[in-house]
């Protein structure tokens, strides 16, 4: 579906960017892939590493400039939006840098992408925005409201369709614990910090939420939340496959963090839809345009809805991987 398109990435710098990119150009044949983001210097890295190939695009701008991001969404067919403040801790303390980013900038991403006719938008979220604790999961409850209610905004004047994607922990993505891990254990360090013992996370490879957000723009009809069936782990878990001999010291959760993650609320069971690979979180609200049940989707897969206490949680997960399996993972 992405031959001959023109595909615009916001925050496309990032690691998501980066490999989405380098397997859209693998698997198809693009017309264009525009990537879009304020760092000149991560541009300069990745058109050096994109070299050999002539239809990419580099643009300096930030979601928060709507006249910026509307001038590069000229004849773009599809968005993946992935531009965030991401870290927990910096949400805490930069509240309003936050807020500006991933609210004000998910509004201008719908509006500009309603503006010049992109066809599909997908928006990747988080797991923290299921029952959010902290601002950043919070902000990205925002955007998500934002993303599906884009459906209406569109209506039938415009050919626009929005959906959102929500996955867990990226191994080895910027940030996240495996690389703080490798670290210390390269220097030698006399124990691995844990926050809490308690610790569950999901667990997904980058490549798995590439081929999760490739697989939702054939999927969607719009307004869907798309959250894929991945397996949880044990912070301590982790700790020992990484570094078995490496004491751990408990430090406690730093500020906003979350002992155990949610990815679909049984608040939103009622919602919530099962198929063999993933669950979706329907509209609240309804759209006339998209008149649909979403229990079949655009390629004819068919979910049910889940039991009215159900809750995708992952302390509550039925695929939990050991420390053998989280070695291999790894590998």
């Amino acid at each position: 579906m992405f031959n001959k398109k023109n595909i615009l990435i916001t925050g496309g710098t990032g690691s998501f960017g980066k490999l989405f990119t380098k397997t859209i150009l693998e698997r198809y044949n693009p017309n264009k892939i525009i990537i879009y983001s304020r760092d000149e210097l991560k541009q300069s890295d990745m058109e050096f590493e994109f070299k050999d190939y002539e239809n990419i695009r580099f643009l300096i701008g930030d979601v928060r400039d709507y006249d910026r991001l509307s001038l590069a969404m000229s004849n773009v067919n599809y968005v993946v939006h992935a531009a965030a403040l991401k870290q927990v801790p910096a949400a805490e303390y930069n509240p309003m840098e936050c807020i500006k980013t991933n609210i004000n900038g998910a509004e201008n991403v719908v509006r500009a992408s309603i503006n010049n006719d992109v066809e599909k938008v997908v928006a990747l979220s988080t797991d923290k925005a299921a029952n959010p604790i902290n601002l950043y999961g919070a902000s990205k409850l925002a955007s998500d409201k934002i993303f599906v209610a884009g459906n209406a905004l569109a209506g039938f004047n415009y050919p626009t369709r929005f959906s959102v994607v929500r996955y867990g922990n990226v191994i080895g993505s910027r940030g996240s614990v495996v690389p703080q891990f490798k670290n210390l254990i390269e220097q030698k360090a006399e124990y691995l910090p844990i926050t809490d013992e308690r610790m569950t996370r999901f667990w997904i490879s980058l490549q798995q939420g590439v081929d999760f957000v490739i697989k939702s723009f054939e999927r969607m009809f719009g307004g869907e939340i798309f959250i894929p069936k991945i397996p949880s782990i044990n912070i301590t878990d982790l700790a020992k496959a990484m570094a078995p001999d490496l004491k751990h010291k408990v430090i406690g959760i730093r500020p906003g963090e979350k002992i155990h993650e949610i990815m679909c609320p049984s608040d939103d069971s009622h919602l919530t839809l099962e198929f063999d690979d993933h669950f979706v979180i329907t509209p609240s609200i309804e759209f006339e345009n998209l008149k649909n049940n979403y229990q079949k989707n655009a390629i004819g897969e068919e979910g049910n809805l889940v039991s009215s206490d159900f809750e995708y949680s992952s302390s509550k997960n039925n695929d939990f991987l050991d420390i053998d399996k989280i070695k291999k993972f790894l590998e």
